[in-house]
């Protein structure tokens, strides 16, 4: 396929020019690889120290990741220039996981459910007919429109705010109004520097307002901590299991795997490879099976699962830098800041306000790709059938969730998720009244 780009997939740019733009790719993934573990950390009420490793390893599993998918291991990598971060889908079905069990049943059940995505790789074009972009389009609308609740939770001042009784004073939303302004007023920047560090912008602003105010509380850190090394444990907080949350988080692996077969596509067609034939469907088997072992990698060594990130896309366009070599030095980038514990501390000190502006719009953002994939396809009589069932009932469960409160443990801890509850109607509704893909 013809392309104007500067460097191929294959191609070996000087160190300048891949230096220049791996930085420019990490500027873009850096706040979202982060985002998911200090959300998960806050809505269990973890401690500094907890919070730091999961920021930590987040990075580290990260950088992993983003190595094996550019130099293809096996089977396992699209050989392209894919960055891997931790996945905001997960957010919701691992909250509820880890109420019940803490980390160590939300570490176990993504092991557990990994091997799911692998085996979607394989089989893919069975599943094709069933998960239709109907269905992946109003399970990706359902994570956006679900997470919006906990980026609103985390504007008022989060669930330690609701505790002390400050939650939604001005102080909050003000920090949060701040990053939120900020972030769309650098995004709509003619500069592309300024575009692409937008949310990173947006942030620090809302950290100096929120440190003024005296909201950070530095008598957290430990200076010990900050000066040694995080050596990664596997399984350093353990591992547990029940069918209920492998359910609930296998589902959003499958949605998963739906989403890097688009992503991988998309990264082809930017770096002027072919979208059909042999070496296509190796190159979208090999992402798709990378992105469900990275994640069992990734639960392996305490961290929450990795998906190939759809933004990165935009930089190998903005770059012209197509080179999976780059993609070298991004992983190393960020193995580096993830063996350093002061990256995970400055970051788990962010108050919940400065996180909830950006991620407020972050998970916006999810709903609406949901709404564009949804209004891609041809909506009619049954479609609209499939659409209204699957968002009334995860909606529905989603806003009170008290429904099933009489319903036995097992059927409630399943259903409790508006993505697991929305993503199955979808699936079966679809499969019941027969949409044509």
């Amino acid at each position: 396929m013809k392309t104007d780009l500067i460097y191929g997939v294959e191609d070996r740019p000087p160190f300048k020019d891949a230096l220049f733009a791996a930085l420019q790719h990490l500027l873009a993934i850096f706040v979202a690889i982060i985002t998911p573990p200090l959300i998960i950390a806050g809505a269990l009420k973890l401690d500094v120290e907890k919070t730091s490793f999961l920021v930590s390893m987040s990075l580290f599993a990260s950088g992993v990741s983003t190595f094996i998918q550019c130099r293809r291991i096996g089977p396992i990598g699209a050989r392209l220039l894919c960055i891997q971060g931790t996945s905001f889908s997960f957010i919701g079905p691992i909250i509820a996981t880890g109420l019940v069990g803490g980390l160590p049943l939300i570490f176990g059940s993504c092991i557990a459910a990994a091997p799911i995505e692998m085996v979607v790789s394989r089989t893919f074009k069975y599943l094709r007919n069933i998960i239709t972009p109907l269905v992946s389009g109003i399970v990706v609308l359902l994570i956006g429109l679900s997470l919006i609740k906990v980026g609103i939770v985390s504007c008022g001042g989060g669930y330690s705010a609701m505790d002390d009784g400050s939650f939604g004073s001005w102080e909050n939303l003000s920090i949060a109004a701040l990053v939120l302004l900020s972030v769309l007023f650098f995004n709509r920047c003619k500069n592309k520097y300024l575009r692409m560090s937008s949310i990173v912008f947006g942030l620090c602003l809302g950290y100096g307002l929120a440190f003024a105010l005296g909201k950070v509380n530095m008598s957290a850190l430990n200076v010990e901590m900050l000066m040694s090394f995080n050596i990664p444990q596997p399984f350093k907080y353990g591992v547990d299991f029940n069918i209920s949350s492998f359910i609930a988080i296998g589902l959003v692996y499958l949605i998963t795997a739906i989403e890097a077969t688009g992503d991988v596509t998309a990264n082809s067609m930017i770096s002027g490879l072919p979208i059909e034939g042999d070496s296509y469907l190796k190159r979208v088997s090999g992402g798709v099976m990378a992105d469900g072992f990275n994640s069992f990698l990734a639960g392996v060594f305490n961290s929450f699962p990795n998906s190939i990130f759809a933004q990165n896309n935009g930089i190998i366009q903005l770059t012209g830098v197509a080179s999976r070599y780059v993609g070298y030095y991004i992983a190393a980038m960020l193995v580096l800041l993830g063996l350093f514990p002061i990256v995970g501390a400055v970051f788990s000190l962010m108050p919940d306000p400065v996180l909830g502006g950006a991620t407020l719009l972050m998970f916006g953002t999810v709903a609406a790709a949901g709404i564009r994939i949804v209004s891609s396809q041809e909506i009619g009589r049954k479609e609209t059938l499939v659409l209204a069932v699957s968002l009334s009932l995860g909606l529905g469960v989603e806003l009170m969730p008290d429904v099933l409160k009489q319903a036995p443990e097992a059927i409630r801890s399943i259903f409790s998720s508006g993505i697991t509850t929305g993503g199955l109607t979808a699936i079966i509704a679809n499969i019941v009244i027969r949409v044509k893909n």
